[in-house]
């Protein structure tokens, strides 16, 4: 979402950022980036007055939940504005692979007839445009899901290459010690992950490198988190990480055995960017490197993950290797002006009046399922807004 933000500040337009959260010890100073930031209510008919009066040419949702609940006020308030969603990841995909895990069994695509699956791809279809992070799930939407490409677009991270100055101010084989894991501890998948390390892969690790630390980073971190701190093991709960720079740069491997998930991973794209080989999964790889090899090793059992983690901490060639494979996948797979150009591009087409009506009436489903929503979502609406005012009369 920073990413966007700032691919639309470059174009000149004005953007402001509602949100129905409160504002945190670590929210972003978007405003320092020239955002104007609003409170808003959910289930509350204020948000109509506002989004009239901001009378936007394009509104973009952060994750079909935020769609569901203000999707249906923009389309009646702003209908001529462009209204679009940024899925972040596929929810139904990260829930179905969850819940085969803990079946014990492999994934297969019927686990993704769900609820979740019907919220997320009426969403997807209600909007004019819907922004896909993953090859995988972009792919996954048009052959499962039967979306038309016309409603979708793929756009990664929009991320920057690693020029020889950065590369130089990393610090080299020999100044780095120890493993990190990192993420936000609220997400299950991280959370799942940690526990893997812990319970199986860990110690693997420490039977060949008796004197290794894990350091674990992660937002959120609650007591069970720090019931697996254990300095005589080398496993050390950090919590949340100020400087990812630093934490990530300090470290000679990244561990992110994930084993459900979508989308794109963020750690991984950081330990590329901070030049740290990485092991991983192919849930954690999946649609993140392309035909170019990986910044270190991919495995799925824990043995073997460990075993490529110990293999590249020990062998200062591998790891520079693999260090450059990451350096190569940032600047072929995530070319900030390449992906932000072509998003752009379909943006500023969409937006003319003749092209999004039509675009809208080749999308019938995407109509009828807004008119729907609509009559179901007003009258939701309108029930708690009336329960809330008899309980804070």
């Amino acid at each position: 979402m920073m990413q966007l933000i700032d691919l639309f500040l470059v174009q000149g337009w004005k953007v402001s950022f509602a949100s129905a959260a409160s504002q945190g010890e670590f929210t972003a100073d978007l405003e320092k980036q020239r955002v104007t930031m609003f409170l808003i209510a959910l289930n509350n008919a204020s948000f109509d007055v506002f989004i009239k009066e901001l009378n936007p040419s394009i509104v973009l949702f952060d994750r079909f939940t935020t769609e569901e609940q203000f999707g249906w006020r923009v389309a009646e308030q702003c209908p001529q504005a462009l209204r679009m969603l940024d899925t972040e990841d596929l929810h139904c995909l990260r829930a179905a692979r969850q819940q085969a895990l803990k079946e014990k069994r492999s994934f297969e695509t019927s686990d993704l007839v769900s609820e979740t699956a019907r919220r997320e791809i009426a969403s997807i279809y209600r909007c004019d445009l819907s922004l896909i992070i993953s090859e995988f799930e972009m792919q996954l939407l048009k052959d499962f899901f039967k979306v038309d490409e016309s409603l979708l677009h793929y756009v990664p991270f929009l991320l920057d290459p690693i020029t020889e100055s950065k590369k130089r101010a990393w610090p080299g084989f020999s100044e780095r010690t120890g493993f990190i894991s990192i993420g936000n501890f609220l997400h299950e998948p991280n959370w799942n992950a940690v526990l893997f390390l812990k319970q199986e892969i860990w110690p693997f690790i420490r039977l060949q490198l008796p004197k290794a630390e894990l350091h674990v980073y992660g937002a959120y971190p609650s007591h069970k988190v720090f019931e697996l701190h254990n300095p005589k093991e080398g496993f050390l709960i950090k919590g949340r990480a100020d400087d990812v720079n630093a934490v990530m740069s300090a470290a000679r491997i990244c561990l992110a055995p994930l084993r459900f998930g979508a989308g794109i991973k963020g750690k991984l794209t950081d330990a590329m960017l901070f030049g740290t080989p990485s092991t991983t999964t192919d849930i954690g790889a999946e649609s993140m490197h392309g035909k170019f090899p990986w910044n270190g090793e991919i495995a799925n059992d824990a043995k073997s993950i460990a075993n490529a983690a110990v293999k590249f901490y020990n062998h200062e060639n591998l790891w520079k290797q693999a260090q450059e494979n990451g350096i190569t996948i940032i600047k072929e797979f995530y070319p900030k002006e390449k992906h932000g150009k072509i998003l752009i591009e379909r943006i500023t087409t969409l937006l003319t009046t003749l092209t999004l009506k039509q675009h809208r009436h080749n999308n019938f489903s995407g109509g009828m399922l807004m008119q729907h929503t609509a009559l179901a979502a007003r009258y939701m609406a309108l029930w708690i807004e009336e329960k809330n005012k008899i309980r804070n009369p």
